[in-house]
This record gives structure tokens, sequence and C-alpha cells, in this order.
């Protein structure tokens, strides 16, 4: 046949190749195909003693490993590489035996008690054994990385997504905070401002420096009143992030300046403090205050002005105490319509700092709110 072969062997043998190679460039999106179309291609090359052994064995690695590598279905994955490695360990022990039979001349000693022949048998199955397990691992290996690279991708989609709505859910519980914050002092200042209208125009004509004080007064409540709405919606315009309220600062310090507020719309206010003052957390501090704020417009809005009306603020070693009290023997303007939201907002506010709230009438007339928090013990 001489140096080159035949056309016709020729033409075969790169036509197995090509068979050998070409489905390569599919062997992702059809891993299980790819694999049996090498498979056959490798076992014909060895049948045809094609002479070319490196990319033959390099294209047969490759599908073997994408096979594992890229085929979702786990199960069709090992089932397919167990049938390749069984009929490639089949033809293998067919080949033994073919050489078995035939007069083989192996030159040089064997290696220990093997013969020549039994030494190729044992290095060619050594050698199959690594090729095939290499193949299968680096597979597997290539997919779990690959499964475990998907799913911290998962999971740091999944950890954002918690996080944004976490973001979300503060945010809409700051807005609801500022909310409850509109309303008190929408409520305290509109109520206080209504008072001291009436009370202005009930003196008009018969006492003018006294209705003139009343409409000073209510000067003072409206530019109160115009000053704390635009701190709130102030906050309110920034869709991402909510600076925190001007009204933290609000606190049971000022109460002295509510007593007089609520003095000035008529009603006959006692402030009394009792016990060493120390300082309480800003949102127990500015919760007590916006519950005495919202005790002395009911006492307004339901028991109108000339009602007697006490403050009791009491330090203990680790509890604020808080009690306004009512006679409920004022005089009733209109009927006011309430919409139930002072006193829940009030046991909202006592929720969140853990303490008590009780809410009722007294014995005889009036009304009675007490409101307890347990601080710690202070400095």
């Amino acid at each position: 046949m001489g140096l080159w072969p035949e056309p016709a062997e020729l033409a075969l043998s790169a036509g197995i190749l090509a068979l050998t190679t070409l489905p390569l460039a599919f062997r992702r999106v059809a891993p299980l195909p790819v694999l049996a179309v090498v498979g056959v291609a490798f076992l014909l090359i060895g049948e045809l003693q094609v002479p070319e052994v490196t990319v033959s064995n390099i294209a047969l690695f490759m599908a073997i490993y994408n096979v594992g590598a890229w085929e979702r279905n786990r199960t069709r994955a090992n089932v397919a590489r167990g049938i390749l490695v069984a009929g490639m360990g089949v033809w293998l022990l067919i080949s033994f035996f073919r050489a078995s039979t035939q007069e083989i001349d192996f030159e040089g000693p064997g290696i220990g008690a093997l013969t020549p022949i039994a030494a190729y048998m044992l290095q060619q199955v050594l050698v199959n054994v690594l090729y095939f397990a290499g193949a299968w691992w680096f597979g597997e290996h290539a997919w779990a990385s690959a499964r475990q690279r998907a799913l911290t991708e998962f999971r740091t989609r999944q950890l954002e997504a918690e996080q944004a709505k976490a973001a979300r859910h503060a945010i809409t519980i700051e807005r609801l905070r500022i909310a409850r914050e509109l309303h008190d002092a929408v409520a305290h200042h509109v109520s206080l401002m209504g008072v001291q209208a009436a009370a202005a125009r009930a003196v008009l004509d018969t006492n003018p420096r006294q209705a003139r004080e009343q409409l000073e007064a209510l000067e003072s409540s409206s530019r109160s009143a115009v000053s704390e709405l635009y701190q709130l919606l102030g906050t309110l315009r920034d869709e991402e992030a909510l600076a925190p309220p001007v009204t933290a600062s609000l606190g049971l310090d000022l109460l002295p300046v509510l007593v007089h507020d609520a003095e000035a719309a008529g009603l006959r206010v006692t402030f009394e403090r009792v016990g060493e003052p120390f300082a309480v957390p800003p949102l127990v501090d500015l919760n007590l205050y916006r519950i005495a704020q919202e005790s002395l417009t009911n006492v307004l809005k339901h028991a109108g002005p000339a009602t007697r009306t006490r403050v009791h603020l009491r330090y203990t070693d680790d509890v604020v105490e808080l009690e306004i009290t009512d006679d409920g023997l004022g005089r009733p303007g209109p009927k006011q319509r309430g919409d139930g939201l002072g006193l829940l907002g009030m046991q909202e506010r006592i929720d969140t700092l853990g303490g008590s709230l009780d809410v009722g009438p007294r014995s005889g007339s009036g009304w009675v709110v007490r409101a307890n928090v347990m601080v710690g013990v202070h400095a």
C-alpha cells in the first residue's frame, strides 16, 4: 500500500474522524446524542484500524465530560455514561481476547512475573480506568460547581430582594408613624384654635382686651401648627430616604408649654411633677408628650373650656407615670364627633414602649388617662 493510504482508505479515515469531532459543536445543547455518535465513531476507528488515536481519544473524553457537565437529567447522564463505559469495557475484553489468540511479538521483558502480553493488558486496563474515571469525575465536578454558582446567585438575588423589601417596609412604618404624628398635631392645634376663636368671639363685644388675648393665642397656635405640619410634610417628600422628623425634639420638658396653651384655650389646668426627673429615651419622651397632648385636646373637645384638669408626671426609680384627669364640669360646646383614632393612637404608642395605658371615666364625673412606662434603672 506504500507510505500513503489508498484514496478510499483516506476518505474513510477522514469521514470517521469528522464523525468523531464535528458533533462536539453541539455538545452543550445535545450532550447525550453527541456522546452516542462519538462513541460509535470511536469504535469504528478501532475496528477499522484507522491510524489515529490522539484526536479520537480527546473527542471521546470531551463527550463523556460534557454529558456530566451539561445534561440536566442526572439519571439519564449516569445511565448514558454507564452504558458507554460498559460497552468500552466489553470492547476492551474482546480486544484482549484477540490479542491473546494472535502471535504478537512483544520485545523486551515483562513486569515481574508477568509476561509481556500480560503486562501490556494490565497497562491498558489501568490507562482505561484512569481515562474514563477522569472524564466522569471532571464532568460531575463541573456540574456541581455550576450548580453551586447558580445557587449562590439565586440566594444573592433573594437577599437583595429581601433587603429591598425590608427597606420598603421600614419606609412604610416610618410613614405610618409620621401619619400618626400628623393626626395628633392636627387634632390638637385645630381643636385648640377652634376653642380660642370661639372664646374670642364670645367676649369680642363685652371684653375687647380678653378677645385680643385670645386672638393673640390663636395666632401663636396657628404658627405652631403650621411649623409642625411643615416639618412633618417635609419629611414625607423624599420617596427613598426619610430623615428623622424635627418633632422628635418634643418631650416631657415641654409639658409646661403644653399646659400653658391649654390654659390659653380656657382650660383650668394644674401641672405637678413628682420625683427627681431623669433622662428617658427619645421615643418615650415623644410618645408621652403626645399622649398628654391628645388627652388635653380630648378634654377641650368633649368637656369644654373651664374644665378643671390635672396633669401629673411622676418619676420613680425605673418608671415614668403620666396621668391626666378632668372633672368633666366645663362648658361643653357643640357635640363633636370623634374618629376614635386618638385613643387608638395612644394605645399604639404605649404598645411600642412596652408600657400600660388605662383610659376611662372617673367615679362621679370626668375622665382619666394614665400611662406607665418602664425605662430601666438610670444613672
